[in-house]
């Protein structure tokens, strides 16, 4: 029996494995742990292990790397077309070993433990944020029941809430008011701990010589660009700039049928988290960059001339994230005069 394929379907407690020969014929099947593994790939002579990017499998995959094997991570959504009627963990496992194959099915570069790491803090962070506004906004909806109307903006209510808490005239003494402090304790923890991880990743990027070239891009801080190394490594899964782009979600979606193309809003596939900070990034530098006397500036002219401003800075998001593949690539630093070339 040779064995040139194996499809692993993952999970927490029992994963499912289907093997395939030289002529896609379904060879072996098996149901074991997930601990199970390494040791039964390592029975086998070295072949293509396809696994779903997902949660373990980057460990899964460097484990199997280090004993001979290929491995090679697809999307989900990539591998659900080949899932044939009445779904089931074998028939996934299947289906994995069935798009691996397929010589246009994208895959997924395997990340190492110090991209997982990085990925890691930045996820936290964003819980926390996302705490963060979550509690804020609890205390705008017990404040105005009281009749206390706040300004937008998470300084002004850190500023106008402090004043309320001072000043018994503006809240009088209560369970509420107690209840308010002990939120606001709360609040300052999260502040800390945003700020105490914001450190970290400024230091990354001074000490991490890809992430410190990113950073010399407009609108990309050490936020970025850090999530721009654990995200894409080396880049080496997008053939050209523009692919980069295209995998963030910040190009147009398309729908053409019979011929006739049709551009919609933008496709918002990829990253949303990191689609996010380059269009915030976009934001802040777009000012300035409209302002030098360069292509780029050129460009950014022309389109607020005849687009919507949230239009220009996705533009310009998708320009930096071009940009950064390029330096990625070339192992250069950001030139304002040819970043027209990204």
């Amino acid at each position: 029996m040779t064995i040139v394929m194996i499809g692993i379907d993952l999970g927490k407690n029992s994963c499912s494995v289907a093997a395939l020969d030289e002529l896609g014929a379904v060879v072996l099947r098996r149901r074991m742990r997930p601990t199970s593994i390494v040791e039964f790939a390592s029975k086998y002579a070295p072949c293509i292990v396809a696994m779903e990017a997902c949660c373990g499998a980057h460990h899964l995959g460097r484990q199997l790397v280090a004993r001979g094997h290929t491995v090679k991570l697809m999307p989900p959504e990539y591998v659900r077309p080949y899932v044939k009627a009445q779904k089931n963990d074998d028939r996934d496992a299947e289906a994995i070993a069935e798009a691996a194959t397929r010589p246009t099915m994208r895959f997924v570069e395997l990340k190492s433990q110090e991209q997982l790491d990085i990925q890691s803090l930045h996820r936290v962070r964003s819980r926390l944020v996302g705490t963060r506004t979550m509690l804020i906004n609890q205390m705008r909806a017990l404040l105005l029941e009281r009749g206390i109307t706040v300004a937008q903006g998470r300084h002004k209510f850190e500023k106008a809430l402090d004043k309320i808490l001072m000043e018994e005239a503006l809240l009088a003494p209560g369970r509420l008011r107690d209840l308010l402090c002990e939120m606001r304790d709360e609040w300052s923890v999260l502040d800390r701990r945003v700020e105490a991880l914001d450190k970290e990743f400024a230091q990354l990027a001074r000490t991490d010589e890809m992430a410190r070239r990113l950073t010399s891009i407009p609108g990309v801080g050490p936020l970025n660009a850090t999530a721009l190394v654990a995200a894409v490594g080396k880049a080496e899964a997008f053939e050209q700039a523009r692919d980069l782009g295209a995998w963030l979600g910040l190009v147009p979606r398309q729908y053409t049928t019979g011929g006739k193309p049709r551009l919609l809003g933008i496709s918002k596939r990829g990253n949303t988290y990191l689609r996010t900070l380059l269009i915030h990034g976009a934001r802040a530098a777009l000012p300035s960059l409209a302002r030098t006397n360069t292509a780029l500036g050129a460009w950014l002219r022309g389109l607020q001339a005849r687009c919507h401003p949230n239009t220009v800075v996705v533009a310009l998001a998708n320009k930096l994230a071009r940009i950064a593949w390029v330096l990625i690539r070339r192992e250069t630093l950001f030139s304002l005069e040819r970043a027209s070339t990204a």
